[in-house]
């Protein structure tokens, strides 16, 4: 009976940290690059092709901020961003982004170098 006990507090102390830990690719993606979002994609960096557009059939303001969450079984941490613009369908992507540690990106898009660049916080 102790043993059984003991057996269940052991996995208890062990599993429940690493289900909270899975969902920790959460995070907001803030828009401040002076035009619409049509499609943002997610996908694990290990994928050979992107998944489906996070924002579905919306699309992201300049200065709006959408909050994209994970689904709780996702384990990996490494994750790459793709963001297309609704004036031309130019896009922007980054690659192997740590989403264990960053909580927030804000991409910008500067006129004079014609280029999105984003910032992990």
């Amino acid at each position: 009976m102790k043993r059984d006990l003991f057996a269940a507090c052991f996995a208890i102390a062990f599993v429940v940290p690493a289900l909270a830990q899975e969902a920790k690719q959460d995070f907001s993606l803030s828009n401040k690059t002076g035009y619409e979002l049509k499609e943002v994609y997610v996908s694990p960096a290990t994928a050979a092709d992107w998944q489906n557009d996070v924002l579905g059939s919306g699309t992201l303001a300049d200065g709006a901020t959408v909050d994209i969450k994970f689904n709780r079984a996702a384990i990996t941490c490494k994750w790459d961003l793709k963001v297309v613009y609704t004036v031309d369908s130019s896009s922007a992507v980054w690659q192997n982004i740590d989403l264990c540690v960053v909580e927030k990106i804000t991409i910008r898009y500067n006129k004079n170098t014609d280029a999105t660049s984003a910032s992990f916080d």
